[in-house]
């Protein structure tokens, strides 16, 4: 698959966003708000973890890596951590995918993170104005959009230079062994 643009972030974000306001209002009355957003978290963190499998390129490790989640995610709803605590965990693990499978790097993978810890920030934001979940959702998965536009790696001045020198050293040495083998042709 191609790596997935703004707008299909943006797409997913709506579609994320009604669906966790329609579960938050179709079973709060049954269960109670604490517990429906205690299944609502990892069910969008799911969600959104099939829609980046689905998008990378990355074909090793789906299985295992879908497998360590569902494993974090039930100890996680077992021990029941603080709220926020619990967020942070579920944040953390879509952090953690989506640096494995779309980056090669330290440094984007640490930009991603701050694009993690803003999304965040904009989810208390939203449901502290509005008290929508809908807004909330809508916010969080919109700012978690915007890690396409990390590059996959990013090399330092130092790796370009190192990389120029050898290619550099490939292309002369290339060059000897040409200017040997023709002054031998045109000796014998």
């Amino acid at each position: 698959m191609k790596r997935p643009s703004f707008f299909h972030g943006v797409i997913v974000a709506a579609v994320l966003g009604f669906f966790a306001s329609a579960i938050v209002a179709t079973l709060t009355p049954f269960v109670g708000l604490a517990a429906v957003i205690r299944f609502v978290i990892p069910a969008m963190g799911l969600a959104y973890l099939l829609y980046l499998f689905g998008r990378s390129e990355e074909r090793v490790g789906r299985v295992t890596t879908l497998s360590l989640w569902g494993v974090l995610a039930a100890v996680t709803w077992w021990i029941a951590p603080p709220l926020p605590l619990y967020l942070l965990i579920h944040v953390s693990a879509i952090w953690l995918v989506r640096s494995l499978y779309f980056y090669s790097g330290v440094m984007p993978a640490l930009l991603d993170l701050g694009i993690s810890t803003l999304s965040i920030s904009a989810t208390v934001w939203a449901i502290s104005r509005s008290g929508s979940v809908f807004l909330a959702t809508w916010c969080f998965f919109l700012v978690q959009a915007l890690f396409v536009a990390i590059p996959p790696a990013i090399k330092s001045r130092r790796a370009k230079q190192g990389n120029t020198a050898t290619g550099n050293e490939t292309f002369e040495h290339a060059k000897r062994n040409a200017d040997r083998a023709l002054r031998q042709l045109f000796t014998q």
